[in-house]
C-alpha cells in the first residue's frame, strides 16, 4: 500500500515533450555553449574522480549530470546522450558490492560529505525516467540499503545535513515502485538527523545581511533556496498540513529582508539584504527554480508558478552572457560594470565573482548551470489526475497518451515578450479531460475564446476548460500586461510589466582576461565588461499615470533573444542624469540627488533578462 500522499501534478515522460520557438533556441543555444562542453576540456568534468580520474569527486559531475541529460533528450542529440551515457555506465560499473556508490577509499567513509550521494541519486532517477534502463532500480536500491546503514554511525553532517531532504526525491521515487517500509524508515532518519529548517525560519534570526566575511550554513543563499522544497516533500509522508505550505513563510520572509523585484533573494554566498548592488548566485537562481517545480508538482498551488516565471524569465537569462559560454557567480540588479576588485564587493565572495567566465569565484555554478532551462521545459504543461494543466508559457508541443487516447498538445507564442498564447489540441477520438491554464496574479483581466466550453476559476490561479475534446480545437489565451511602478529601498524604483522586469540598456565593452591560465581558450574565456555609454539616470514620469510615461515598442523574436541586440520588446522613457557615484567599481547603493540635469532625454530600456550591464532600480525626479 502506498503511503505517500499523491502529487496533484507530475511530469510528463520527457519523450512527449517537443521544445519550440524561441525555447528551443535557448536550449540549442546552452548545448552549444558550456553545458554541451564541459566534459571535452574542464578537468573538473573531463577527469572526474567519479570517472577514474584524479579530479573533484564530489558534487560537480552530479550536477553538471542533472541538467546535461534532460538537455541532451529534450534535443534528441544522440551524440549528448551518449556522451552521458559513458558517464552513468562508468558510476554504476564503480558502485561496491555493499552499495557505496561515491568515490573515494573504503577508509574515508565516514568523512565523506554525502551531500554528493543524494546528488547523483537524484540524476539517477532522472536518467531511469529518460531511459527505462532497467539497471537503475537496483542500483538506487543499494545505494540506499547502504545510505540506511551508513547513517546509524555516521550522522548528518555538513551539506548533507543542510541538504537532506534532497534524498527524498530518490526515496519516494523508489518507494513507489516497491512500497518497501524500510524506505519510509530512512526518510524518517533523515529526517530527524537534518537541520530543520521549518522549526528554524519560526524563529528566523537574518534579517540583515551576515557581518562582511561571515559564513553561516544557515544563511548560505543555496541551502535557502533548497529548502524551502523541504517540508513539501516531507509532507508526502506525514501529511502534515504545515510542513506542506511551510515554503509560503519561509519565502515571505526571505522577500522582505532579502527580496529582489526579480524574484529572487540575495546571497553573495550567504543573505546580503535588499540593496541592489549586492549579488545572486547562479546556484540560488537554479535551485529556487527547481525548488518551485516541486511546490508546483505537490501543492498545485500556481502562485508557485508566477514565481517560476518571474525568475526564470529575468534572473536565469541575465547570469549567462547571451551564447552562454561564460557565466556569472553573482549578478547584481544595479550591474554597471564587472571588473576585477582587489576589495570584494560582496559580503562573503570574492572580487571576481560577477565577472563572465569559466568558474568565476568557485566552480559549483559552473557546474550547476545546466540545470535551470531543461527543467523550465519539463515543467511547461504537467500532467493532472483528470487532465493537463499549463504551468508555464513558453513555445512547446506535447504529444501524449491520456487514457489510451493519444492527445497533442501545442503552444505557439512568444510569451513572455508578447502576450498571446495559440493553443492548438488534437485528440485521435473523443476524449473528456480537463485544460488547467495559469491566470498569473498580475494579469487581471484574462481573456480567452473558446466557444461552447465551461469555464471555471480555481481560487483565482487557474482557469480550467472541462471539454469533450474531439480532433482539432484552436483557441487564443491573452494575457494582457499593464505596466507597474514596483518601489524599492532607498528611494528607488523598478519598471515591470507582466513577468518581465525592465532595465537600462547600457551599450557595453567586452575585455578578455586571464588568458594566461590553462582552459580559459577561447570560447570558454573569462570577461570584465565596461560601461560604453552613461547609465547614471533618474525617471521622468507620472507615477499616477505610469502607462502614459512609458511606451513598449515590440520587435520579431529571432536569433539569441535573450541578448542586448536582440532583445525583442524595448520600453521607452524619459529621464535626466543624477549624480550617482560609482564606488569600488560599483554603482553606488542609491544616489546622491545633489546634481540633477535640466536636459530631459528618451531612455531606452530592455528586459532585464537581454542584459549584461543594467540599471534596475532609479529614483524619480
Amino acid at each position: 500500500m502506498n503511503k505517500l500522499k499523491k502529487q496533484v501534478f507530475t511530469l510528463l515522460p520527457t519523450q512527449d515533450l517537443k521544445p519550440q520557438g524561441w525555447l528551443l533556441e535557448q536550449l540549442q543555444i546552452q548545448a552549444d555553449g558550456l553545458s554541451g562542453n564541459l566534459d571535452k576540456f574542464w578537468p573538473d568534468i573531463k577527469e572526474s574522480k567519479w570517472i577514474g580520474g584524479d579530479k573533484e569527486g564530489w558534487e560537480r559531475v552530479p550536477y553538471w549530470l542533472d541538467g546535461f541529460i534532460p538537455l541532451a533528450w529534450l534535443l534528441d542529440k544522440e551524440d549528448m546522450k551518449a556522451r552521458a551515457s559513458r558517464y552513468i555506465d562508468f558510476i554504476i560499473k564503480q558502485q561496491d558490492e555493499d552499495g557505496w556508490i561515491c568515490p573515494g577509499e573504503e577508509t574515508d567513509r565516514n568523512q565523506y560529505d554525502i551531500w554528493a550521494l543524494f546528488l547523483i541519486l537524484k540524476v539517477l532517477v532522472l536518467y531511469h525516467d529518460f531511459t527505462q534502463d532497467n539497471r537503475i532500480e537496483e542500483v538506487v536500491k543499494k545505494a540506499l540499503l547502504n545510505l540506511d546503514r551508513h547513517i546509524d554511525s555516521n550522522l548528518l553532517f555538513s551539506w548533507a545535513q543542510t541538504r537532506w531532504y534532497e534524498c527524498l526525491i530518490s526515496i519516494w521515487w523508489l518507494y513507489e515502485r516497491t512500497g518497501e517500509e524500510w524506505l519510509l524508515n530512512l526518510a524518517s532518519k533523515l529526517h530527524c538527523q537534518g537541520f530543520d529548517w521549518i522549526k528554524f525560519f519560526r524563529h528566523w534570526p537574518y534579517k540583515n545581511p551576515d557581518g562582511k566575511g561571515r559564513w553561516s550554513q544557515m544563511s548560505h543563499v543555496v541551502n535557502n533556496a533548497m529548502a524551502l522544497k523541504s517540508g513539501a516533500l516531507i509532507s508526502r509522508m506525514t501529511g502534515d498540513y504545515e510542513q506542506l505550505h511551510s515554503a509560503e513563510k519561509m519565502v515571505e520572509l526571505l522577500d522582505e529582508y532579502h527580496g529582489m523585484v526579480t524574484g529572487v533573494f540575495t546571497g553573495d554566498e550567504c543573505l546580503a539584504g535588499k540593496s541592489p548592488v549586492q549579488g545572486t548566485e547562479l546556484c540560488a537562481v537554479a535551485e529556487y527554480m527547481y525548488s518551485l517545480e516541486h511546490l508546483i508538482a505537490i501543492t498545485g498551488r500556481a502562485y508557485w508558478g508566477d514565481r517560476l516565471e518571474k525568475i526564470g524569465f529575468n534572473a536565469l537569462p541575465a547570469t549567462f552572457s547571451p551564447d552562454m559560454w561564460s557565466h556569472q557567480y553573482d549578478q547584481q540588479v544595479n550591474q554597471v560594470e564587472c571588473s576585477r576588485r582587489e576589495e570584494a564587493l560582496f559580503n562573503t565572495n570574492g572580487g571576481e565573482a560577477h565577472l563572465f567566465g569559466l568558474e568565476p569565484n568557485f566552480g559549483c555554478c559552473t557546474a550547476n548551470l545546466s540545470q535551470p532551462w531543461p527543467k523550465f521545459a519539463m515543467n511547461t504543461i504537467l500532467k493532472a489526475e483528470d487532465g493537463f494543466a499549463v504551468i508555464l508559457y513558453a513555445p512547446m508541443s506535447v504529444q501524449t497518451v491520456f487514457e489510451g487516447i493519444n492527445v497533442n498538445i501545442t503552444m505557439v507564442t512568444d510569451y513572455p515578450f508578447k502576450d498571446i498564447v495559440h493553443f492548438k489540441i488534437n485528440t485521435d477520438s473523443k476524449i473528456r479531460f480537463s485544460l488547467r491554464l495559469r491566470v498569473p496574479a498580475w494579469c487581471q483581466t484574462p481573456e480567452i475564446n473558446i466557444a461552447g466550453i465551461g469555464i471555471k476559476k480555481d481560487n483565482g490561479e487557474f482557469m480550467i476548460l472541462e471539454k469533450e475534446w474531439d480532433g482539432e480545437t484552436e483557441f487564443l489565451l491573452k494575457l494582457p500586461m499593464k505596466a507597474e511602478l514596483v518601489e524599492r529601498p532607498n528611494g528607488l524604483y523598478s519598471i515591470v510589466r507582466g513577468p518581465l522586469v525592465y532595465a537600462l540598456e547600457i551599450k557595453e565593452k567586452w575585455v578578455q582576461i586571464n588568458q594566461n591560465i590553462v582552459g580559459r581558450e577561447y570560447p570558454h574565456c573569462d570577461y570584465e565588461i565596461y560601461a560604453q555609454s552613461p547609465w547614471n539616470y533618474g525617471l521622468r514620469i507620472n507615477e499616477e499615470e505610469i502607462t502614459d510615461s512609458i511606451h513598449f515598442e515590440e520587435r520579431e523574436v529571432g536569433k539569441m533573444p535573450f541578448s542586448p541586440a536582440n532583445a525583442p520588446i524595448k520600453a521607452k522613457v524619459k529621464g535626466s542624469k543624477i549624480d550617482w557615484p560609482m564606488i569600488n567599481g560599483s554603482a553606488a547603493v542609491k544616489p546622491e540627488l545633489n546634481r540633477i540635469s535640466d536636459e530631459i532625454e528618451e531612455l531606452t530600456l530592455i528586459p532585464y533578462g537581454c542584459t549584461n550591464l543594467r540599471l534596475t532600480e532609479m529614483p524619480i525626479l
